[in-house]
């Protein structure tokens, strides 16, 4: 007798229907979401400054782009920068990106690399107002008269850090970051000043206005310090430990005794100062005066603003410069000149 073929069940042919259906919406959706992430943000014409800044990767420019609002979803971007192949061909500079542009457009503008009228300038650590001034205009950004007038048009209306500082041409002083920058050549000098405040403002994360609200300290006497560091330290590993020592000095209200500060007034940096200079009358003097100098002395780069910012805790009040660039330290001041004798 013959057994009868069993029939599979109704409800389990429905369920591998059902399975399909929903792997073909998923793939579906899928598409539809990879294809709208590669459209354009906006219809938006507007040109938008977009530094791709020399070795970044394809994940750091496509967290760039979307915080600046040119794609829609980062991820994307880096998927279609894996595609391509493009974290080898992303050409370093600056470039003039639309909303209006898609992913791909985007995309193949940053592998072509930049307009030619733009110019590359770095800034070093350390520059002061003048020389970075004078760096601009040789390279044809224009005047030196059209920067220092540039310079104060800028207040706290434009950037809120820039609160309570002096007047003067070089009031910018300490807020020119030193990098590396990309300039088009037809950009006014108010737009390029303004390219080292937006750098500038990058180092303003929470983590750093939550640490000077602990310390009670402002923006500008932050800079202040940062460039103190910055023209006395040449190792750096010495930077937090030079910034404890000044910490230290202005405990007591001892002046703090900064060649650096001398060399400024000068506008030149002399290898040995003689006792007339420390007795130059100037507010930056900090020979003659306790406190900090009126104002920044120098840009400070990153190094030297997180040295200001976390200060080695030290029992050291003194330092002189050794011939390799390096410091002796010394907590009394008899100590002091023992290494004064040695080193200079």
């Amino acid at each position: 007798m013959r057994r009868k073929r069993r029939k599979a069940p109704v409800k389990r042919k429905n369920y591998m229907i059902g399975i399909v259906l929903v792997l073909l919406l998923v793939l579906l959706a899928g598409g539809l979401w990879w294809s709208g992430n590669l459209k354009p943000v906006s219809d938006s014409s507007d040109k938008v400054a977009f530094v791709l800044e020399p070795g970044m990767n394809a994940s750091e420019v496509a967290a760039k782009l979307e915080t600046d609002h040119l794609i829609r979803e980062a991820n994307v971007f880096r998927q279609l920068c894996r595609m391509n192949q493009a974290d080898a061909k992303l050409v370093a500079g600056l470039y003039y990106l639309s909303p209006s542009m898609s992913a791909r457009e985007i995309l193949d503008t940053l592998m072509k690399g930049p307009e030619p009228e733009v110019v590359r300038i770095t800034i070093p650590e350390g520059y002061t107002v003048a020389q970075i001034v004078a760096k601009l205009a040789e390279n044809s950004l224009g005047t030196k008269n059209e920067f220092y007038d540039a310079m104060k048009r800028f207040d706290q209306d434009d950037y809120s850090f820039l609160a309570d500082i002096p007047s003067g041409e070089n009031r910018l002083e300490g807020f020119l970051f030193p990098d590396t920058y990309f300039f088009d050549k037809k950009a006014t000098p108010s737009e390029t000043i303004d390219r080292f405040l937006q750098r500038f403002k990058q180092e303003l994360t929470s983590e750093t206005t939550n640490r000077l609200a602990e310390r009670n300290v402002s923006v500008f006497e932050w800079l202040i310090k940062a460039s103190l560091v910055e023209k006395e330290a040449k190792k750096a590993e010495e930077r937090p430990l030079i910034a404890g020592v000044f910490e230290n000095r202005l405990k007591i209200d001892m002046p703090l005794e900064s060649c650096a500060t001398i060399q400024y007034i000068l506008g030149e940096v002399k290898p040995v100062l003689t006792i007339a200079d420390t007795q130059i009358d100037s507010p930056y003097n900090t020979y003659r005066n306790t406190g900090l100098p009126p104002g920044p002395i120098a840009n400070p780069g990153h190094a030297s603003l997180q040295a200001a910012l976390y200060p080695e805790d030290t029992d050291y009040f003194f330092f002189v410069a050794k011939n390799d660039g390096s410091h002796a330290f010394a907590v009394t001041y008899e100590e002091h000149l023992k290494n004064v004798s040695i080193y200079q």
